[in-house]
Formats: C-alpha cells, sequence, structure tokens
C-alpha cells in the first residue's frame, strides 16, 4: 500500500549531518511515509551509510553528480505518495511536523480542503549575530497573495507539505537554476491555487559555517530576480491587475533591496554586481543611484570611495 507522504532528501557528501537529519525523519509521529535518499554522486560514505539502514520505509537512489535540482526530481521520480516533503541531509523537523502538516492538508472541515500546500514556521540555527529566533510566517491566502509570494520566496524548502500531483503538474525543479529552484516552483504551484499555513515552528534550518560567499549572495538575488521575470513572461493574466509600477517594484525594486543589504552589511562585492543589473534596468531614484553609480568605478577604488566618505578605513569586507 502507497505511503500517504513522499520524502525527497537529496545528499551530496552529508555524511557528517545526515544521522541527524534522518533521526528527524524516524522521530515523526506521523509513520505514514516513505523516504526517498537520492545520493548525488557522494565521494565521502554517505551512500555507504543509507544503504546500512535497515528500516524498509527507506528507500536509496544514487546517481551521478547531476545537483540538488536533479536529485530532488529523480525522487520525485520514484515517489509514490499522495503529498511530498523535501528535508535537505543537514537540516531537521520537529516531530510533529508530518502529522500537523498532513493534518492541514487532509479534507476534514476544520481544514481547507482543496489546499495544494502546507506552509509553516521555522527556525536558523547555528547563525551568528543573533538571527536565529524562531519565525512563524503570516497567513499568505489573501487577497494580496500573488504579490506576496512573487516578490520573495516566504518558506524554506522543507517547512512545506505539498500535493505530489501539484508538484509533478509543475515539472519538479528546473536542473539549470543554482539558485532560487524552489521559489520557481513554489510560484507555480501556490499562487494559483489555495495553501494553508500551519501556525507553528516545526522546521529548523542549520547553518554550518555561518557565512555567505559573495558571489553566492549576488548569484542568488539576481537568479531570483531572473525568476521573476520568466514567471511574468509566462503568466501575465496573473498580474495584469498589479499595474507595470508595481510589478517593476516588486521585480527590479526587490532586487535594489537585495543590493542594499548587501552594502550595509559591507558585503561590497555582492552589492556591485546586484547594482550593476539594477542600472541595466534602469531603474531607481536619483538618491539609489548616488549608491548604485560607484558599482561602475574599478573595485579598489569604490572601497576607499566608502572608507572615505564613512571616515573609517577598515570597515568595507575585504
Amino acid at each position: 500500500m502507497a505511503p500517504s507522504v513522499s520524502i525527497i532528501m537529496p545528499c551530496y557528501n552529508a555524511v557528517a549531518h545526515l544521522p541527524g537529519s534522518v533521526r528527524s525523519v524516524l522521530a515523526q509521529t506521523f509513520a505514514d511515509w516513505e523516504l526517498i535518499a537520492v545520493d548525488d554522486g557522494s565521494s565521502d560514505a554517505t551512500l555507504a551509510w543509507l544503504q546500512a539502514q535497515t528500516d524498509p520505509r527507506i528507500r536509496v537512489v544514487h546517481q551521478h553528480n547531476q545537483g540538488v535540482s536533479a536529485a530532488r526530481n529523480a525522487g520525485l521520480a520514484q515517489a509514490t505518495g499522495t503529498c511530498v516533503a523535501f528535508l535537505d541531509a543537514d537540516d531537521t523537523w520537529h516531530p510533529d511536523f508530518l502529522s500537523r502538516m498532513h493534518a492541514a492538508l487532509d479534507a476534514r472541515p476544520d481544514a481547507r480542503p482543496d489546499a495544494v500546500l502546507a506552509y509553516c514556521g521555522w527556525q536558523n540555527l547555528g547563525q551568528t549575530g543573533g538571527r536565529g529566533e524562531p519565525f512563524v510566517p503570516p497567513d499568505y491566502e489573501t487577497p494580496e497573495k500573488t504579490e506576496a509570494l512573487f516578490a520573495r520566496c516566504r518558506w524554506p524548502i522543507h517547512a512545506v507539505l505539498a500535493r505530489l500531483d501539484a508538484v509533478q503538474a509543475a515539472r519538479g525543479f528546473e536542473p539549470g537554476l543554482k539558485n532560487a529552484e524552489d521559489f520557481a516552483l513554489w510560484l507555480e504551484v501556490a499562487i494559483p491555487s489555495p495553501i494553508v499555513r500551519v501556525p507553528a515552528v516545526l522546521a529548523y534550518y542549520h547553518f554550518h559555517n555561518g557565512v555567505q560567499a559573495s558571489n553566492d549572495r549576488a548569484r542568488a538575488a539576481i537568479t531570483h530576480w531572473r525568476v521573476q521575470r520568466r514567471y511574468l513572461q509566462r503568466h501575465p493574466e496573473r498580474f495584469a491587475h498589479l499595474g507595470a509600477e508595481r510589478i517593476r517594484r516588486l521585480t527590479d525594486g526587490e532586487l535594489l533591496l537585495r543590493g542594499y543589504e548587501s552594502y550595509w552589511k559591507r558585503d561590497i562585492g555582492a552589492a556591485r554586481q546586484i547594482f550593476r543589473v539594477v542600472m541595466k534596468e534602469h531603474y531607481g531614484s536619483m538618491a539609489d543611484w548616488k549608491y548604485m553609480l560607484p558599482a561602475l568605478l574599478p573595485e579598489s577604488l569604490h572601497r576607499w570611495l566608502i572608507r572615505a566618505l564613512a571616515g573609517d578605513v577598515a570597515g568595507v569586507e575585504k
């Protein structure tokens, strides 16, 4: 008999953290699940560890290294549940994650029977600077849902339980995306169909180094923006009511905000990359361009200018 929930876990050189993630699945109070662990060509002991597991609900798929999106898609191809969840090999769930999320999607009088996706709160663990407070997102199933979900990815991938047929209808994850692949999927799944919130912190995202490289931060922001633009091209009818200026604020304006976030964190390398894209789109006020234009200077001169204006010769990230 097919399980109610298929859990997809992509694994790449993950043996250091994988046991904790699998333990959080085994500890679920909702037991009607299958775990499809996809080893994406690991060179460490990940595959051997997975193959040594004895719980019959755990299935192992092995493939040559193709990236996380291809690994998740390989898991989706093997999934037999009616619902699907995604858990990376270094993240964890609360023991009641599946129980509460499945109940939210279950067709009962106290649930939304036509919902295709449930999402919950989460907590970031291992970050520096006091940024790990638990967070429960608002209810996005409102008249402003399209705007809210289009502006930013509103939940981490492991804070979701979705209908498998809805994910498959959206064709899963795009292997060509190195960032924002989950954002692209949730746009297709969650904007046109009802979603439901579970107002509890049930998912945990584990940071292991606490630092995101400048190139990674810029690439994530720019890829997010490109996913937005492509979604607009595919589904213009879903945004006709917003008007051109509001759409620009949600796309170019959101990218500009990402540039400012990097700038004020003194990640000048990321800010420069993002600002250059925004300027190519001819977006921003005169005040914005005051911050963006120096990104056209050689980087060393740009950094010197920032230090000079701030009176700080040591405060800019190398």
